[in-house]
Order: structure tokens, then C-alpha cells, then sequence
């Protein structure tokens, strides 16, 4: 039985009174009109457009995702199966060229998600946009949920509350990226201004769908599994991240596949504690607060094995963010 129709036969109280409190208010918020939901395919967004086809029913909910040239190509399967699955109106828009420029001065994936991300549904929505930002986003710890035509629904609820929805839903989110139950972002390994696209950006989307790739045709899971690619920009180091650590026979044969992706300068598994190399414009670097944020809260969790910093003030008035330059790994 599809999604859709389990949802239709379910008794929806059974799911509790959460659910129906935000059933309830997507209701009272949106009235009689159309919601557009702003959707990436990860467990945020799938809730968001379940709980609004039961609220609004289904002619009243369009799904909208956002693609970029380096958009995962499993994304696009994904979202279209999943909207089909629940019977909703799906559309793309484009954001390559916003989202690039944003690129070209340095890493911002919070930029990102304001601008072409979420800029790009509202543009072409005729309507209310609402968003899967929950509690655990910084969106959900700062924002608001009603704010300037985007509507958070489940804005209140923790990562594993928005989970127990899911469940409570029987809604199947499938793995799109390296972490599972969200979408992912090729581009937010790149730890570097992507002045030029066709060698940046092209080396950090050929080395993660290369390991996306090889972790399937092993049939292996991890709790981590990226390509970082830092360095100066004028060469191209790959940084394999995986957790727990993985067979040598996987490792081996996935160094002699990234080892022929010509944008590619060199790579090494981070198999140690590492030590990074960075350079900030001086907004960052003279802001403790930020630089932590950085290290602990953007790159820290995405590592392997735990990481330090050596921060450096950048004296490029093009970087606007930060910069990974180089590294160092501990092995005893």
C-alpha cells in the first residue's frame, strides 16, 4: 500500500496529540490557500509535506526542490518518488548560478540556505513556503516560525521528535548523502572559494559521488562518509572521512579510483587526529565566537577523527568566509 494511502486509512490521533497540534495549526496558519513546501528530500522536509497533506489535503500542497549543479543525481529520484508516493505536484527551480556565486568568495552554507535554497521556492511560489526547520536548526534556535512568507511548521520539535513523526507516519525517507535521514550537500565539503567551478566544484562532486558509489557496490554503512577537498587554489587535496573505519580492501580500491580524478592533486584518509590549517577574512578571525562555531559546530561533526585548528587572518579581500589551506595528521 502506497504512502498515501496508508496516511488516508490511518487513524491520525493515533499518532498523538503532537501531531495533531501541528496538523491543527498548519491548518489555522494557511486557511484556504495553496502551501508550497521548500523540499530537499531529507527527513525535515518529508515530514513538513506529510503532515501538510493531511492538514491541507493533497490539490493544496506543492512540493518545490531546488537544484544546483551539484545537487546529489540520487536527489532527484528521490524527491520525485517520494512526492509521488503521497500523490503531490512537484517542481523544480534552479539555483546553480546564485548558489556559485555565493561559492566564489568562500564556504556559507547558512547563505546558501537563505538565499538560493529557500529564495528560489518563494520566487516562484504563489503563496506560503514552509520550510522543515526544526528546534536543532539554527533556524529553529534563533528564527521565527512565521516570518517575511516562510512557515515553519514543525519549528518547535527536536531532530528525534521530527523522527518519531516520521515513524508515527510510516513515511519511508530514503538515504540521499553521507548522514542518514538528511539530503545532503556536495558542496558544503568543499572547504575553499570556488573560484573556478570547473575545477573546484567539479573535484568535490566527482570524489563524493565516486565514494557514494564504492560504499554501495560494497554494501557498507557509516556514520560519516565525505570527501573533503581543501588546499590552496591552485591544488585540489582530498581528505577522506569515514566512520567507523572501513575494510582495507575498501579503502585501497577507493584510493586507486580517487586517484583518477585528474582535478585532484592528492588525498589521504583521516585515519588520525588532524590538524587544520585556516584562513579567515578578519570579521571571523577576530570573532572567537565564530571561529568556535567553525571548528565545532561546521567542520568538527563531518570529521572522522577529532580536529584542531590553526587559525590564520586572511589577507584575500575576496574571502569572505574561511578557507582550509593545509593539514596534518597525527599518527603514532
Amino acid at each position: 500500500m502506497s504512502q498515501l494511502h496508508l496516511m488516508e486509512a490511518r487513524n491520525i490521533s493515533q499518532c498523538g496529540e503532537l501531531v495533531d497540534s501541528i496538523v491543527e495549526d498548519i491548518r489555522k496558519t494557511v486557511g484556504k490557500e495553496k502551501l508550497y513546501v521548500a523540499f530537499s528530500g531529507g527527513l525535515d522536509s518529508s515530514v513538513t509535506a506529510a503532515l501538510a497533506k493531511i492538514a491541507l489535503g493533497a490539490d493544496k500542497v506543492e512540493l518545490v526542490t531546488t537544484h544546483f549543479d551539484f545537487t546529489y543525481p540520487k536527489t532527484i529520484r528521490v524527491v520525485k518518488k517520494f512526492a509521488e508516493s503521497l500523490g503531490l505536484k512537484h517542481t523544480f527551480v534552479d539555483g546553480s548560478d546564485w548558489q556559485k556565486r555565493i561559492w566564489k568568495s568562500g564556504p556559507a552554507c547558512n547563505a546558501c540556505t537563505r538565499g538560493p535554497k529557500l529564495q528560489s521556492v518563494k520566487m516562484y511560489a504563489n503563496g506560503l513556503v514552509a520550510t522543515g526547520a526544526d528546534g536543532d536548526d539554527t533556524w529553529g534556535q534563533c528564527g521565527l516560525k512565521k516570518y517575511n512568507g516562510f512557515y515553519s511548521p514543525i519549528f518547535s520539535l527536536s531532530r528525534k521528535e521530527v523522527k518519531m513523526v516520521a515513524d508515527c507516519l510510516e513515511l519511508n525517507v530514503e538515504k540521499i548523502g553521507e548522514n542518514a535521514g538528511r539530503e545532503g550537500c556536495i558542496l558544503k565539503h568543499l572547504l575553499k572559494m570556488m573560484v573556478v567551478p570547473t575545477f573546484h566544484g567539479v573535484a568535490v562532486y566527482k570524489s563524493n559521488l565516486l565514494l557514494m558509489s564504492a560504499i554501495e557496490e560494497f554494501d557498507l554503512n557509516f556514520s560519516i562518509a565525505n570527501v573533503k577537498i581543501i588546499g590552496p587554489l591552485s591544488k585540489n587535496i582530498a581528505l577522506v572521512n569515514l566512520k567507523p573505519s572501513p575494510p582495507t580492501s575498501f579503502v585501497e580500491k577507493l584510493k586507486r579510483k580517487l586517484s583518477n580524478i585528474e582535478e585532484l592533486h592528492s588525498m589521504e584518509i583521516v585515519d588520525a587526529p588532524v590538524k587544520l590549517k585556516i584562513i579567515a577574512n578578519p570579521g571571523i578571525y577576530n570573532n572567537e565566537q565564530s571561529r568556535y562555531w567553525i571548528e565545532k559546530g561546521r567542520l568538527a561533526p563531518d570529521f572522522a577523527m577529532p580536529i584542531s585548528v590553526k587559525w590564520q587572518i586572511s589577507r584575500n579581500n575576496r574571502l569572505t568566509t574561511f578557507q582550509v589551506i593545509d593539514y596534518e595528521i597525527f599518527r603514532s
